[in-house]
């Protein structure tokens, strides 16, 4: 039997090549003559550039010193393959970056992605594609654009402090930013607009650290940046309502601002790792996330290979940290069934600190289930 196995990180406990190989290490165990393919992917997120550098041998990765979001030096990668590059927000811009007790979106900032996207320009590359998601930032992508040159000034003329509580103040942009014609790609499959009640602050902000009290505070401050963003040449109309703009904080809204665009994560994931040509060849597919819920429906790793895989026939599980999406709401994106590391060990705890164990045990129960 023909397995594809393709599924995404589990947030914070196992990367994705380490949710397919603890998987497939447990069906192989069970059924050692089947053929298990792994594919591991990324929907903008965490893990987007490792994943594309498997799917493109011809690339050459660039190591780029940068800084996360509280300005400490860490280390980022710019993936270059032609004349297009691939970086990853959340290499900078990452919440598992920051220990619980240090994320607090009023002050972290997206200014560690501009040393990647410049890395990128001065490497020679005409598109930049960033994969976005993860982020532990609610600053519009300020941080962003003070790094490419563009700092937002105060009525003033003083640059603000980072951060996206500051962008309150905002009344400009302080120069040009140095993309030397260069033009972005936002890699995501989030849809939410930058403000409002399915904006960035109120559906994010509070898994970045942000109160009740803190999302009032960051949207009127997204606000009032997004109008500044506004008065770019290269910002489309209506920037702060179109799809994407609320992407990792407010960075869609830049690099659409910079005129940019954007593109479904997924999407591209799939097509450069030629993934729909491993699912017309599977009889199975397993795909997964850490959590299985709402927003996995709306377009995410999950919901990109359930709809190929159902489009071509292929039976669709899910494997997750947690389930809670409904059955119903599962099977009509295309998921044949789904199963839980909560609901296989009767513990969350236990799901946190084992999931390779996890893994590895479900591999085992499904082969049983599923393979002739």
């Amino acid at each position: 039997m023909r397995v594809l196995v393709c599924p995404d990180k589990f947030a914070g406990t196992i990367s994705a090549p380490g949710v397919a190989e603890a998987f497939a290490a447990g069906w192989l165990a069970e059924k050692p003559g089947d053929e298990l393919v792994l594919r591991p992917l990324s929907d903008g997120g965490p893990g987007f550039v490792a994943v594309l550098a498997a799917a493109l041998p011809a690339a050459r990765r660039l190591t780029v010193p940068t800084t996360d979001p509280l300005g400490r030096p860490v280390e980022g990668e710019v993936l270059l393959d032609g004349e297009t590059a691939y970086v990853e927000s959340a290499q900078a811009c990452g919440l598992h970056l920051l220990a619980e007790h240090e994320r607090d979106p009023n002050h972290t900032t997206s200014f560690g992605l501009g040393p990647l996207v410049l890395a990128a320009v001065e490497a020679g590359a005409r598109e930049i594609v960033v994969g976005l998601g993860g982020s532990a930032t609610n600053d519009g992508g300020a941080g962003l654009l003070a790094a490419l040159g563009a700092a937002p000034l105060s009525a003033a003329g003083y640059a603000l402090p980072y951060g996206g509580a500051a962008l309150a103040a905002c009344e400009s942009l302080g120069g040009v930013p140095r993309l030397r014609e260069a033009v972005l790609v936002a890699a995501t499959d989030v849809d939410n607009p930058l403000l409002g009640l399915s904006g960035a602050s109120a559906v994010y902000g509070p898994q970045k650290g942000a109160s009740r009290e803190d999302v009032f505070t960051l949207d009127g401050a997204l606000t009032r940046f997004a109008a500044v963003l506004q008065d770019l040449p290269t910002a489309p109309a209506g920037l702060a309502e179109l799809p994407g703009a609320g992407a990792a904080g407010g960075l869609g809204a830049a690099v659409l601002a910079l005129g940019g665009r954007v593109e479904s994560g997924i999407g591209l994931v799939r097509r450069l790792t030629r993934l729909d040509d491993e699912l017309d060849r599977a009889a199975l597919v397993v795909t997964g996330e850490g959590s299985f819920d709402e927003q996995s429906l709306r377009g995410k790793v999950v919901a990109g290979v359930a709809n190929a895989a159902r489009d071509l026939g292929v039976p669709c599980v899910v494997l997750a940290g947690r389930v809670d999406a409904g059955r119903r709401e599962a099977a009509s994106i295309g998921v044949t069934e789904a199963h839980s590391l909560v609901e296989h060990f009767g513990s969350v705890a236990t799901a946190l600190t084992r999931p390779g164990d996890g893994l590895r045990e479900l591999g085992q129960r499904l082969a049983r289930q599923w393979s002739r």
